[in-house]
């Protein structure tokens, strides 16, 4: 499930940045984005807004389509309310997507997801209106699974999409895969002294066993000689030997 979303995720987004690629005027890629920000199975946009070809609305009127494209990727509706005067009014589409990457932010950062505060910030009114969002635009379209409990009112978060990573996330996420790196260099480094002290020692313990096995050995010679000439004995002039033949 989880694969097959995101092959869709990555073909769209190559539709998308195809069609980026063809375009030259500033309202045709506008409009480009407001398709974009409004299709109902897209939830990634950074790649988009990385397009070179995008780069075409800034300093235009159209620039605005811009920080649209900005908000769909790293923002949420409580972001667009707190900024709608500079930027251009959302189209249904759009405020119902801007919802479900508002849930997938929150799911982030908890897995429990308290109803009043999911209500505040999808801007929902009522439990019933919520739980059917969260039911038919959010658990029916994929991106997230999970459980309502009515009774303790919250949203249990079992499986959530990610979203795009903003640069100050990227760079962050970067430095933590860096220092995990180093961190593993060194304990690889660890495990390798000790297996190669482990060697060592088991090398120093064979020839410890292989020293007392020779002297053990050596102990037994002596201890025959020792039984060979005690039991040595002479009759008549005559030396007779009595071998004890018994390990």
């Amino acid at each position: 499930m989880a694969m097959d979303a995101e092959r869709r995720q990555a073909e769209l987004i190559g539709q998308f940045s195809a069609q980026a690629a063809a375009l030259s005027s500033a309202p045709q890629l506008a409009a480009l984005v407001l398709e974009a920000t409004s299709h109902p199975a897209l939830f990634a946009f950074s790649e988009l807004l990385a397009l070179p070809a995008l780069s075409k609305l800034a300093g235009t009127q159209y620039a605005s389509s811009l920080d649209v494209l900005r908000l769909f990727a790293y923002g949420t509706l409580k972001d667009y309310k707190s900024n709608s005067g500079s930027l251009p009014a959302l189209l249904p589409d759009q405020v119902r997507k801007l919802k479900q990457l508002s849930v997938l932010t929150l799911a982030e950062s908890t897995k429990i997801l308290p109803y009043d505060q999911l209500m505040q910030e999808l801007d929902v009114s009522n439990v019933r209106e919520l739980e059917d969002f969260l039911i038919n635009e959010c658990m029916y379209s994929g991106i997230v699974r999970g459980k309502l409990d009515q009774l303790r009112r919250c949203f249990e978060v079992q499986f959530a999409a990610g979203r795009d990573l903003t640069p100050d996330q990227l760079n962050n996420m970067i430095d933590t895969l860096s220092d995990w790196l180093g961190t593993s260099d060194n304990l690889l480094h660890q495990i390798q002294e000790k297996i190669k002290w482990a060697d060592t020692m088991s090398e120093v313990n064979k020839k410890h066993q292989k020293e007392f096995e020779d002297r053990v050995e050596e102990a037994k010679k002596s201890i025959k000689l020792k039984n060979l000439s005690r039991q040595t004995s002479t009759y008549g002039g005559m030396t007779t030997f009595s071998l004890n033949l018994e390990e």
